[in-house]
């Protein structure tokens, strides 16, 4: 007589059950937060990309704090294109590792100017060869600049929650992102996104998840929680 499966088991990441217990997730978070929007401050796609960069390791206050100086002192690509990296890193130093963060921006302005007639290009393929610029910062560009759900932006807090859901068995935000798209509909991309960082903030900590008061507790197999 065969095993019977686990629950984990049986909403393993790809099955019908997994999708089912994704979509009642995304309808609780939703419902939790009616307005999903980037915690960080921008005017356009160039200040949305120069801000997520700048958030690598870093808390998006402080990024908010920074960008305000960075973008009065070169307000256009051209600009930032064309100033001296130490100025840069000057502005740009308290986010952390601000050497390499300074270095890509104006490499990637430099880009945009020469190869992209100074748009800040629309498309994964594109996006992802300017310098700093991986996979993640080019999900969030693309769905929140230009409303284009280009696949799912893995940030720490989205891996966590996508393991301890039961989404994925990876830590690997590739591969993370390939198990989650299948779940939710295309349109819901940019926001699943939002909703588990604001939950993961919120609710499912890293170290102390408020699982006792969580309103995801009967659709979660808390993998990985102790």
């Amino acid at each position: 007589m065969p095993a019977k499966k686990s629950a984990t088991a049986a909403s393993a990441p790809g099955t019908a059950s997994a999708r089912d217990r994704a979509q009642a997730v995304f309808a609780i978070l939703a419902a939790r937060y009616p307005a999903p929007a980037p915690a960080l401050d921008y005017a356009d796609a160039w200040g949305l990309l120069v801000a997520t960069v700048l958030a690598a390791q870093c808390t998006d206050a402080r990024v908010n704090q920074v960008t305000p100086t960075l973008f009065s002192s070169w307000p256009k690509i051209a600009d930032l294109a064309a100033a001296d990296v130490a100025d840069i890193e000057a502005v740009v130093r308290s986010t952390g590792f601000f050497r390499n963060k300074a270095k890509n921006l104006k490499a990637a302005a430099t880009r945009i100017m020469e190869v992209y007639a100074g748009e800040v290009p629309r498309t994964m393929a594109e996006l992802t060869t300017l310098p700093g610029v991986a996979r993640k910062t080019a999900n969030i560009v693309l769905g929140n600049a230009f409303h284009i759900n280009e696949g799912i932006a893995v940030d720490t807090h989205v891996t966590r929650l996508s393991y301890r859901l039961g989404f994925t068995k990876s830590r690997d935000p590739k591969i993370i992102e390939r198990d989650l798209t299948p779940l939710f509909e295309r349109p819901q991309w940019n926001d699943i996104n939002h909703y588990l960082v604001f939950f993961g903030r919120e609710v499912c900590d890293a170290r102390k998840p408020k699982c006792d008061a969580c309103p995801l507790a009967s659709l979660c197999p808390r993998e990985g929680v102790q």
